[in-house]
């Protein structure tokens, strides 16, 4: 046990050293990219004087990672955990919020800044022939998309902070008739934490109950971690409204109460939500009745810190009782179980996870995410055959507290 702690202790270590290199790497080329731009657009300014001002608002933006690497190592030191950054909305808009904002702009301006030294690389000849005139108009391209940024990214951020979209989603294959009518309210990753507070949540809540749902079904994710807000997230989850009760599968950070007693953690979620009336069921089946027509629902748990094994998947998904429309729900977008709800006529695959990108980057014809690197299926509806699957854009977030182009979503399923 010791021997394991100590290598999940270095992994993580590994991984937060890796972070802060590749934020320097990040901040190195964009700092001297906007510097060369400024100082060619405008010769009067100082060098001394905006090196100064450069090299304070930098520092100052990076007193957030700075602060979480000093926690790092004084874990590993003392192996006393420490909170960082505090639970205070001072230090939140003092240091966690401009940070996030400053690296989102650097992220979304990199992107085109590399595609231009691409095309300046491709085109070298021409490039070498009029140096200077194009030089001049590189410059003034830069300028304008760090002005662009600056602007859009705050504005992008603080409305999707504050927004909740409805999504309807229409089932077009054939249904049973008594089905028509019906609503099912898809939501997921409500993560109760310091910033998907009261507000978020009740504003979250008033419009789901404004559907008039026949079910709700939630694919998990009830708290982002600790203990503070569990019972935050079981009292808005239990304000929750619909004909046939509210119901979630496993979310990974539901394992995360504390993170070293998953099983414990898990079980605090799901005793804090069963005394609002909401359910978190466990790799098992429950039948609904919606308008006479008999509904299947699989809870699927597959997560970060359990996997379904391929029997139990096997049990769960062959082993029902016959429905007139099946719905397989799980937290993650994984390919395994698709496979495994296409095999079993699955009507639907409902899942989350994704948050739908969380922090996604403009850019021509794709929409760029780091969750891109975990799963092609980030956001939306997708047909594998007679089967559709939604993955739903949930509400709260994790790692990074923005969203950007990622809005907020309840996603609003009905057959046609």
């Amino acid at each position: 046990m010791v021997i394991t702690n100590y290598w999940v202790d270095m992994n993580f270590l590994f991984m937060i050293l890796l972070l802060f290199l590749i934020i320097i790497v990040f901040q190195f080329y964009f700092v001297r990219k906007t510097s060369n731009t400024i100082l060619h657009l405008f010769p009067r300014i100082k060098l001394e004087l905006f090196k100064k001002i450069r090299w304070i608002f930098v520092a100052y933006v990076n007193l957030l990672p700075v602060g979480i690497l000093l926690g790092v190592v004084y874990y590993f030191i003392t192996k006393d955990i420490i909170e960082f950054p505090p639970l205070s909305i001072i230090i939140n808009y003092l240091f966690v919020l401009p940070f996030w904002i400053y690296f989102v702009i650097l992220l979304q301006s990199i992107v085109f800044f590399l595609i231009i030294d691409v095309i300046r690389l491709v085109t070298y000849p021409v490039y070498k022939k009029h140096k200077d005139q194009i030089l001049n108009g590189i410059y003034k391209a830069q300028f304008v998309l760090v002005i662009f940024f600056s602007v859009y990214v705050p504005a992008r951020i603080i409305y999707d902070f504050n927004s909740v979209e409805i999504r309807e989603v229409q089932y077009h294959r054939p249904v049973d008739e008594r089905l028509k009518s019906a609503k099912i309210v898809l939501i997921s990753d409500i993560q109760a934490d310091p910033y998907t507070n009261d507000a978020r949540l009740s504003r979250f809540v008033n419009k789901v109950n404004s559907l008039n749902p026949d079910l709700i079904l939630i694919a998990g994710d009830l708290i982002t971690s600790g203990k503070y807000f569990v019972d935050i997230s079981a009292k808005y989850s239990g304000m929750l409204k619909s004909k046939n009760g509210v119901y979630s599968c496993v979310g990974d950070h539901d394992n995360w109460v504390d993170r070293s007693n998953t099983e414990q953690s898990l079980r605090t979620v799901e005793e804090a939500l069963a005394k609002k009336n909401v359910f978190m069921l466990d790799n098992e089946n429950r039948y609904f009745d919606i308008n006479g027509a008999k509904v299947e629902v699989s809870f699927v748990t597959n997560t970060y810190v359990e996997t379904i094994k391929n029997e139990a998947l096997k049990t769960i998904t062959n082993g029902g009782q016959p429905a007139d429309f099946k719905i397989f729900l799980t937290h993650q977008p994984r390919q395994k179980l698709i496979d495994a709800a296409i095999k079993n006529n699955y009507n639907m695959y409902l899942a989350g996870h994704t948050h739908g990108g969380q922090i996604t980057l403009l850019f021509p014809f794709i929409n760029l995410s780091p969750t891109l690197f975990e799963t092609n299926y980030v956001k939306g509806d997708f047909y594998f055959g007679d089967m559709l699957m939604i993955v739903t854009r949930g509400l709260g977030m994790s790692l990074a507290p923005v969203r950007y182009n990622a809005t907020p979503e309840i996603t609003l399923i009905t057959f046609k």
